[in-house]
């Protein structure tokens, strides 16, 4: 419950917009009852009015109004709803039906909107506006997979800020992002929109992009508010496909799926996204255990729960309500403050509170939640504070910044007889593939209002690097797609069939020094809905990468994609491998800046690139089994495949550059230490190579025997060092004793003293080692 012995107070509408409110909406900010603006209009009492007070003068339809949102006609996200033309949605506005709105962008949508809930209707409630500014607005910047191959939290910070700068300016408040969903399946479409399979790595990173977009004070209009999705274990659905059930043990839940959420709720996110699926039979919009118990009693969030688009109704296909109004019972009760486009509580709640099934308190606590969101945003203020007007984001440090985060998210995977950097005297370059010379792919899934076919390509990229000292040529090799629209809610056909293009492409390649051959997805094969049951090289691009390389070894091979690929036979058949991602508007610009080396690459995978599709789910933080892997191939009595390798293409954390580091000296401040005392651990680490680098040192820690068994590796300190060739840095890492924890079913934090091994190195696979022991508190050494 929601009790203020203080009421907030809110800034009075009146003084700065006393001109703009027509004389029935100033009054009713501050009458005591709607009578005592007819009785008199020439006295207004303008001081501030509270929530709590605000709160009361509401009836009960506008309190259902404030807890409804709706969206624009033109942009949706998910099934298009049976409603009238927009001018209905206005009279809704008009009637105090509607809180918040979704997919209505621009100055001049927005602040028709606004000046409708404002000036025309009842109370003078300003709208929120939300959209999915996922990883730029107009400007974009790599997806948020690739992003954190960056490891670099800083740049992650300052691609939410320059995305928030963008976005408010064109009226919008809030972001439906960051994605904190751990996942460990690149089946699933929405891995692109996540930070990857690690739980410590996405809580850094769930931090960074929180406080990018929200800056320092909400107040401040060129910052947005965040939203935490998808609650909970939506990155576990099963097989991979969107949307599906999932069936999780309550360790993972606490120990992978809950800690970004954790991190993301104490760096102060003001607002939490339900979740389609269900876990443990309860769907995620209507669990009062994860909503009211685990995200509010546990995590301690205070902030706003909203579903996600028309997740409310869901629960009468998934078979937990038997209709609509027992689905706005079942979400309200449930936890769920904002019903998206779901119709649920504008329909429902009002019959609901009448007839005592609901009580009005319950529906006061979210409207409360409501209101307080928009008061931190300033809206009772200035209502207009993001309709235009303000600072505009610097057009040329926006493209500086693209172009950065997109060199810093590209992975080399494999660099066969240093094929990379290209060296200088190629005389000839043929740039081939069907996502070459494409403008739109590199833009990437949920990618706002950037202008289409807008994106920097490759070959623009090569020939602005290279033009004037190689011949580049290009060629299509085969089409990606079949000749259908492209667009978010259509379902993409792929050319399965047509090798028109390959043998040509094959020739070229025979004739040049180089050959960059650009293959893998559209932006459009990932993302929400694009689950994918094979995740090689759709259609015939196998046939083309297998021509070009018989043509031409010295190929180089540019993935282009929202998520791993399974790509095992590409990869050994190419003399390198950039993992290109889908990087943004700068993507060609970043692209070349690494082929040539003007960038020397330093990302490391967020997620394991798996062999083959039938090892998903695939990830480093795995369990040892009661019969692990064993070095005899002649036994068979262990945990494998009989026709593949238990061991992932690429690892978690691997990531090639252009020179060598080389690791040394680990050393522990104590091998033997107290359980709540901290422990220190160092290691060198020396650039023997030819070339400045950054290099981003990785600790991990395995706990062999515990209550509850634990993974073989856990993440649990990075540090990036940028060192010139012959130079040496010591990173230090400064474990908590938390570090040496793990959450139980219920989620209290256990650790267990006990020996402990410790692990720094480049990636997951390849790792210097000791260990430590934690002694229980209490402990005298000298007693022994």
């Amino acid at each position: 419950m929601m009790h203020h012995t203080t009421p907030r107070r809110l800034a009075s509408l009146l003084p700065a917009h006393a001109r703009s409110l027509s004389a029935a909406a100033a009054l009713l900010w501050t009458a005591a009852t709607p009578l005592a603006v007819a009785q008199d209009t020439a006295t207004v009492d303008t001081a501030p009015v509270s929530i709590d007070e605000l709160v009361g003068r509401m009836t009960m339809a506008e309190k259902a109004g404030q807890l409804n949102m709706l969206a624009g006609l033109w942009d949706v996200t998910g099934p298009v709803q049976e409603r009238g033309p927009e001018r209905e949605k206005y009279e809704a506005i008009r009637n105090g039906k509607v809180g918040a709105m979704l997919n209505v962008t621009g100055v001049d949508a927005t602040r028709t909107a606004q000046r409708i809930a404002v000036e025309e209707s009842r109370l003078g409630i300003p709208l929120l506006f939300g959209y999915d500014v996922v990883h730029g607005y107009e400007t974009m910047f790599p997806t948020p997979l690739a992003e954190a191959c960056s490891w670099d939290l800083d740049l992650m910070r300052r691609t939410a800020a320059a995305a928030a700068i963008e976005a408010t300016d064109e009226g919008i408040h809030w972001t439906f992002a960051p994605m904190v969903d751990v996942s460990r399946d690149a089946r699933w479409g929405r891995v692109v929109e996540g930070a990857g399979e690690d739980p410590y790595l996405g809580s850094k990173i769930a931090v960074a992009r929180v406080r990018g977009f929200q800056g320092e004070d909400l107040a401040d209009p060129q910052t947005v508010a965040a939203c935490l999705k998808h609650f909970a274990a939506y990155g576990f659905a099963e097989a991979g496909r969107d949307y599906n059930t999932v069936d999780i043990s309550r360790m993972t839940l606490q120990n992978v799926v809950m800690p970004p959420f954790r991190a993301g709720v104490d760096a102060g996110a003001v607002s939490v996204m339900t979740a389609f699926n269900e876990v443990n039979g309860i769907p995620a919009t209507a669990d009062r255990a994860m909503l009211r118990g685990v995200l509010r009693k546990d995590l301690g969030f205070g902030g706003l729960v909203l579903s996600d688009y028309g997740s409310c109704q869901h629960l009468v296909l998934h078979g937990y309500a038997s209709n609509l109004k027992e689905a706005a019972r079942m979400s309200l009760e449930g936890g769920c403050d904002m019903d998206m486009e779901g119709n649920a509580y504008a329909s429902k709640l009002e019959e609901l509170v009448k007839s005592g099934v609901v009580p009005e308190s319950l529906v006061d606590q979210s409207v409360y939640r409501v209101l307080d969101l928009k008061q931190r945003l300033g809206l009772f203020d200035d209502p207009y504070r993001y309709c235009g007007g303000g600072a505009r984001a610097d057009a040329e440090a926006m493209t500086a910044l693209s172009r950065e985060a997109g060199r810093k998210s590209i992975v080399l995977l494999h660099n066969r007889d240093n094929a990379l950097p290209i060296a200088e005297g190629v005389g000839s370059i043929a740039v081939i593939g069907p996502l070459a010379d494409d403008r739109d792919a590199p833009l990437g899934t949920w990618r706002a209002k950037a202008a289409a076919d807008s994106a920097v390509t490759v070959l623009e990229g090569v020939q602005a690097a290279l033009g004037k000292h190689a011949k580049i040529s290009h060629a299509e090799g085969c089409r990606l797609l079949n000749d259908t629209p492209r667009g978010f809610a259509l379902k993409s056909s792929v050319n399965e069939t047509d090798l028109t293009g390959i043998e040509e492409a094959a020739e070229l390649a025979a004739e040049s020094d180089l050959v960059l051959l650009v293959v893998g997805e559209d932006c459009y094969q990932s993302g929400e809905a694009r689950s994918r049951a094979r995740i090689d090289l759709p259609g015939v691009q196998p046939q083309l990468v297998k021509a070009v390389t018989a043509a031409n070894p010295n190929t180089v091979i540019l993935l282009m994609s929202g998520r791993p690929l399974a790509v095992p036979e590409e990869c050994e058949l190419a003399a390198a491998v950039l993992q290109v991602w889908h990087l943004g508007s700068q993507s060609g610009h970043a692209i070349a800046d690494v082929l040539t080396g003007a960038y020397n690459p330093s990302a490391k995978l967020a997620a394991s690139v798996p062999r083959s599709v039938g090892q998903a789910p695939i990830y480093y933080n795995h369990k040892n089994t009661g019969r692990p892997g064993v070095e005899d191939d002649t036994q068979v009595w262990y945990s494998h495949y009989e026709d593949e390798s238990n061991e992932p293409l690429f690892p978690f954390g691997h990531g090639l550059s252009y020179t060598t580091f080389k690791y040394s000296n680990l050393k522990l401040s104590d091998e033997t230490f107290t359980e709540g005392e901290t422990l220190t651990v160092t290691a060198d680490v020396k650039n023997i190579g030819e070339r400045a680098g950054v290099e981003t040192a990785q600790l991990y820690l395995r706990d062999p025997v515990a209550s509850r068994t634990r993974p073989v590796l856990q993440l649990r300190g990075f540090e990036q060092v940028s060192l010139e060739p012959g130079e040496s840095a010591t990173v230090e890492f400064v474990l908590q004793p938390a570090a040496f924890g793990f959450r139980d079913e219920t989620g209290n934090l256990l650790v267990e003293p006990g020996e402990f091994r410790v692990f720094v190195g480049g990636s997951s696979e390849s790792l210097l080692r000791t260990s430590c022991r934690m002694e229980p508190a209490g402990h005298s050494s000298a007693a022994d």
